[in-house]
């Protein structure tokens, strides 16, 4: 019988953890490098701060974000018209048996925690938080 080896709540494994860093790695490096032609791309700088793969390894999703965070939907569309051959640059640098499919999303973690933070500070939770302290005295 096999073994069922689900990711419930425990995460990615090592080796999915692995996985990711090498591959955040070379496209880090492939884009530094400027070995991309793409017109939506010159001149812009772009931050890969986590590459997340699937627990089979085929496919690996890029969190993206270029500096200063403009024109952020032409560089994804831009990085997304050319997954393919970015795929087929890693693929060269990387000996795995399967090259994972590539997929870029925006990172858009920083914009979450500002709102977050905002929504903490908001009056309105402000004076449910004062309430709750009221009511535990």
């Amino acid at each position: 019988m096999a073994r069922h080896h689900g990711q419930d709540s425990r995460g990615p494994s090592q080796r999915q953890l692995r996985v990711g860093e090498t591959v955040r790695k070379e496209l880090s490096d492939i884009l530094t490098r400027g070995e991309l032609s793409d017109p939506d791309l010159d001149g812009v700088i772009v931050t890969i701060p986590e590459v997340r793969m699937t627990p089979d390894l085929r496919l690996a999703t890029c969190l993206v974000m270029p500096l200063g965070g403009k024109n952020a939907d032409k560089v994804e569309k831009a990085l997304n018209r050319s997954a393919k051959y970015l795929r087929g640059l890693v693929s060269r640098r990387l000996t795995m048996k399967y090259m994972p499919d590539l997929r870029f999303v925006l990172d858009t973690r920083f914009d979450d925690d500002d709102r977050i933070e905002s929504l903490l500070h908001s009056p309105d939770v402000a004076k449910d938080l004062e309430n709750d302290e009221g009511e535990e005295s």
